[in-house]
């Protein structure tokens, strides 16, 4: 267990955001943290909490007709001489203020204060989210005990600077192998070389056209990049091979394996692997829990551009959104910081919603 000091919950929510800036958690060292949250939740008697590694799920089990799970994550990415916390008129600074120890304060808050929400709510304080999916905690639970996971509705508390961002993006990197044939630097004109001929594949980025299509409502802007290039064997050798990898991010009107068919389609005639993939989540706008959340956030929901765990609940058929406090274009910057009218704002708004 850890030596810190409790966490100061009933301080208010601005406090204790700056006080979860001050806990390290970076990934993989995020386990002194999760004792102070499985801490606080186990004192509270309307909870039921399970704890698996450094994942904690927090329930009420009241018989309400329906189920809102809330979650955040408990690491951060790597210090960048960015802790201890400092304010400057409404901002806070410090690692992971944003991304997200501002959203985690309004969970805890939500999860220790609300003890008779109108509808049971899941809250679940996961570790491994800023590093490879093999560690993501939430993925954990979802794979080796799914029914403590089960609602009608999730809300992830990443950053979105108090707006709803509905669905989110899906992902897939490929490696693109351009042949060549080795030879001697001084007789290059024997050999072909590989690095030259990438231009063709850097020509088919260069002209192609993301799409822009509308998603329930949203428009979601795609992206085809390179985004890393390898080759070479020598100073004084022509190369045989080049790699260009590519990143992809597509709309949720597309599925992994689309993705992929559209990628080989682009790229035709070249070897393309997939190494690395993750699906789009749909916004679910049609559903009536999200309608209600998103009317009662008081600003019309926009599409997230980008990946999140948003995406392990669409697999599941269960419509997620992203809500939280903080500004996405800051997380992970050394200036990195929340405001705290708006962590403020957040959590009264979240608090209205839980309770009406």
């Amino acid at each position: 267990m850890t030596s810190l000091p409790p966490l100061r919950i009933d301080a208010g929510v601005v406090e204790l955001t700056a006080q979860l800036i001050d806990i390290p958690s970076e990934s993989h060292h995020e386990s002194a943290l999760a004792d102070l949250v499985a801490d606080a939740l186990a004192a509270c008697e309307h909870l039921q909490v399970d704890r698996f590694g450094d994942t904690i799920v927090a329930r009420t089990d009241l018989g309400r007709s329906n189920r809102v799970l809330i979650g955040g994550h408990l690491d951060t990415v790597p210090a960048n001489g960015n802790l201890p916390h400092r304010t400057e008129g409404d901002l806070i600074y410090g690692l992971g203020a944003a991304d997200m120890k501002a959203g985690l304060a309004i969970g805890l808050r939500l999860a220790t204060t609300v003890s008779s929400p109108a509808r049971d709510v899941t809250y679940v304080f996961y570790s491994g989210e800023e590093v490879a999916a093999q560690f993501n905690g939430l993925g954990h639970v979802m794979q080796r005990n799914p029914e403590l996971l089960a609602c009608d509705a999730a809300i992830l508390m990443e950053p979105t600077n108090g707006i709803v961002e509905a669905g989110c993006q899906g992902t897939m990197r490929v490696q693109i192998a351009i042949p060549g044939e080795r030879a001697h630097s001084a007789r290059s004109w024997m050999g072909v070389n590989a690095i030259h001929s990438s231009r063709q594949v850097l020509t088919i980025l260069e002209e192609y056209q993301p799409r822009r299509p509308i998603v329930e409502g949203l428009e979601y802007r795609e992206g085809l990049n390179a985004v890393a290039i390898t080759g070479g064997i020598a100073g004084n050798v022509i190369p045989d091979e080049c790699i260009v990898t590519v990143n992809y991010r597509f709309a949720p009107d597309r599925s992994v394996a689309e993705a992929e068919a559209h990628l080989r389609e682009v790229f035709s005639g070249w070897e393309l692997t997939v190494v690395d993939e993750a699906p789009a989540a749909r916004p679910g706008l049609d559903l009536p829990m999200i309608q209600d959340f998103a009317a009662a956030m008081g600003s019309p929901a926009q599409p997230k551009f980008g990946w999140t765990d948003v995406a392990r609940f669409a697999a599941l058929d269960v419509p997620a959104l992203n809500f939280g406090p903080g500004d996405p274009t800051l997380a992970h910057h050394q200036d990195e910081c929340v405001s705290m009218t708006q962590v403020l704002d957040v959590e009264s708004r979240m608090r209205d919603w839980l309770t009406r």
